[in-house]
């Protein structure tokens, strides 16, 4: 059975996301995270569920997203023994002199527009949430 396929070339909303980089890393969850300075929040994250293949840098900027190639999508199906629902590609200076060819593949993917904030605030707007690793103090 031929499964439905996403060659993801990712349409992000409005805004600045020249900072990347990864938050969540597990058997059930990818998921990165933009914005302009991740210091303090980021307003961006893409979410792929069930990751199957990941080769991307740890953290990077500016990335440009792409159709995967056709030599990636053999190479993909050959690593995983079929076609992942969802593959995405793109390139990124991940500080190097050149940049990095990046993929990911994984059952599901879902843009979350939003601000996450890295630090705790007790005024916390309406439409803010915290990141997993921001506690309360005690």
């Amino acid at each position: 059975m031929d499964r439905e396929r996403q060659q993801v070339g990712i349409q992000l909303p409005e805004g600045s996301w020249s900072d990347w980089d990864v938050i969540t890393w597990n058997a059930g969850q990818f998921r990165l995270a933009a914005g302009h300075d991740l210091t303090y929040h980021h307003g961006l994250e893409l979410v792929f569920g069930d990751p199957a293949f990941v080769s991307c840098p740890a953290t990077f900027h500016d990335p440009v997203f792409r159709m995967p190639t056709n030599e990636e999508l053999m190479r993909i199906a050959r690593q995983l023994g079929e076609q992942p629902p969802v593959l995405v590609a793109f390139e990124a200076d991940a500080g190097g002199r050149d940049p990095v060819s990046c993929l990911i593949a994984a059952e599901r993917f879902e843009v979350v527009h939003e601000t996450v904030l890295r630090y705790w605030r007790d005024d916390a707007a309406p439409g803010q949430r915290f990141a997993s690793w921001v506690r309360p103090p005690m």
